[in-house]
């Protein structure tokens, strides 16, 4: 692997990392964004047997960034971690940006 790979890897990980740690240090910060979001997600939510509460789920979005971040950093399962980057940056993306 280039060194630049290397660099590009570890410092956009690095992004992922810090601002998942945020989330879950800080979840109060981020549900109220997340409010609108979680709400238009509810049915496909309890449908998966999965948690509706706004600040739970601002929690696993938190917990899923700072371990694909740290993944990614390191190297490690690369294209899985890229994955659920990409699947939680689409939730993160829907509450800070409402059109």
């Amino acid at each position: 692997m280039t060194p630049i790979r290397t660099a590009a890897r570890t410092l956009l990980g690095a992004l992922f990392v810090g601002s998942g740690w945020l989330a879950l240090r800080h979840p109060d910060r981020l549900v109220a964004r997340a409010k609108p979001v979680t709400d238009r997600m509810s049915p496909a939510l309890e449908a998966a047997n999965l948690p509706t509460d706004p600040e739970t789920l601002v929690k696993v979005n938190g917990a899923v960034q700072v371990a694909g971040g740290l993944l990614l950093a390191t190297g490690h399962f690369t294209r899985p971690a890229a994955t659920a980057l990409a699947a939680s940056v689409v939730p993160s993306t829907l509450a800070a940006h409402p059109f």
